[in-house]
């Protein structure tokens, strides 16, 4: 799993660099998360251009290029090679370029092409949230697992209420988001502009996620208590596997006593037979 990340460009520093940096790496990740989230309001900030919120959107963006810009540069100083680093975490790398340029491109309406590179640009950042947190949501924490998916349940819901026209209460756009997440499709609601529709494609993605996570605990925890009970019966049988090798032990040693016992008078008539005249 760490080769791949390497791999794909979110290597994180070296465990043999500095003592410093791996320290300090610990920290600036949840730095990076937190600038990163940023990606998501400062997108459909961008799309509402009408309403002058665009400019917001790009203030977020060149936010998180200045904060993605300032954690690289600042590990690149801890680290014994600052150039191997950058190669490791060139994942980041693309991300403060494209928040860079994200705050040099165009106002919406948006080309067919600036759209797919938006889109694919809150991709790669929703990516790295996810890696980043992946050992958080461990199928065998459910609770957290849970608190997520209401808390995202809510967002998505309150998202869908500003964003699409037809949900009139916050009540609905927690339905839609519902609806989105588990893949349902009553068919009585449906997200009908573009952002809105962009939207649901990442509740869609996030739910079926969270939903495969939430299942996957459940079936954990009864795997667990299975393995618990062969886990203590394997305790016992070894246990008990022990005992028997000690005694088994036991009884060698007390064979080879009596073995060495019964020899001892036999050697001194073996040395006396052998020869008889120095006996005379």
């Amino acid at each position: 799993m760490k080769e791949s990340l390497r791999v794909a460009g979110l290597g994180g520093v070296d465990p043999h660099d500095d003592a410093r940096a791996v320290q300090a790496w610990r920290w600036m990740q949840w730095v990076l998360i937190a600038f990163s989230v940023l990606a998501i309001p400062a997108f459909y900030f961008e799309l509402a251009a009408a309403s002058g919120l665009h400019l917001a959107g790009r203030a977020l963006y060149a936010c998180m290029f200045a904060g993605f810009a300032a954690v690289l540069l600042r590990m690149a100083c801890l680290c014994h090679k600052p150039q191997r680093f950058l190669r490791r975490n060139g994942y980041d790398v693309l991300i403060a370029v494209a928040s860079a340029a994200s705050v040099a491109r165009g106002i919406a309406p948006w080309s067919s092409v600036e759209w797919v590179l938006r889109i694919m640009f809150v991709g790669l950042v929703a990516v790295r949230i996810v890696v980043s947190l992946r050992s958080f949501f461990s199928p065998g924490r459910l609770w957290l697992l849970l608190l997520t998916a209401a808390l995202v349940l809510a967002s998505s819901g309150a998202g869908f209420y500003l964003l699409e026209p037809s949900v009139h209460t916050y009540a609905e756009g927690v339905w839609l988001a519902f609806e989105s997440s588990a893949t349902v499709g009553y068919g009585d609601m449906a997200p009908t502009t573009p952002a809105s529709r962009v939207f649901a494609a990442f509740v869609v993605l996030l739910g079926y996620g969270l939903l495969s996570l939430v299942f996957a605990s459940i079936a954990a925890m009864f795997v667990e208590q299975e393995e618990r009970i062969l886990r203590r019966e394997m305790h016992r049988d070894i246990k008990a596997l022990r005992g028997e090798i000690a005694a088994l032990r036991k009884d060698v040693q007390t064979l080879g006593d009596e073995t060495r016992a019964a020899r001892a008078p036999v050697e001194p008539l073996k040395l006396a037979a052998s020869h008889p005249d120095e006996s005379r």
